[in-house]
């Protein structure tokens, strides 16, 4: 491809990273990063019932209204402003976190992650948040019980138990 081609197409624009580079970023991101249906399969290989060890510990940062009206099953319920001063009695430093607030259009998790990081935890933040766990067909508790939705074809395949990537 011509050099003036590439220019007039808005994605090439900005050459793609190198290889190397990539590796380096993406690498990074998914050190940052795990996505609902991971979370969920981890939970679920234990029992699914917030028994088990999955290796790590959900905790929602959102308001204690937010989590009454609906919870990943298993989490801790540690609101971001409270983390400083109830971290050290209900987490383990020695356990890896993943958290998660309202959805991709809420920063909360990143900073509740950012919060704990500070205060020496291993932390990931669940990409897609409460949102994507209840889009892609996942079981959540409320202050009435468990509830289920059917699966968002936009997020999650119908009828499979993965996405396949």
């Amino acid at each position: 491809m011509k050099s003036s081609a590439v220019t007039r197409i808005p994605v090439l624009r900005v050459a793609p990273a190198s290889p190397a580079e990539a590796v380096a970023h993406f690498g990074a991101s998914l050190a940052f990063h795990a996505d609902v249906s991971d979370v969920a399969a981890a939970l679920a290989a234990d029992g699914g019932d917030g028994e088990g060890d999955p290796g790590f510990v959900v905790v929602d940062s959102r308001s204690t209204e937010s989590w009454d009206q609906g919870h990943v099953p298993g989490a801790i319920h540690l609101p971001t402003a409270l983390i400083p001063e109830q971290a050290g009695r209900l987490l383990d430093r020695a356990v890896p976190v993943v958290t998660y607030c309202w959805g991709p259009g809420c920063n909360g998790a990143t900073r509740a992650a950012l919060a704990l990081a500070e205060l020496g935890y291993q932390v990931k933040e669940m990409l897609g948040g409460f949102e994507y766990w209840v889009r892609e067909g996942f079981e959540f508790e409320t202050w009435e019980g468990r509830e289920r939705r059917p699966a968002d074809p936009l997020t999650a395949p119908a009828g499979a138990a993965d996405c396949g990537c």
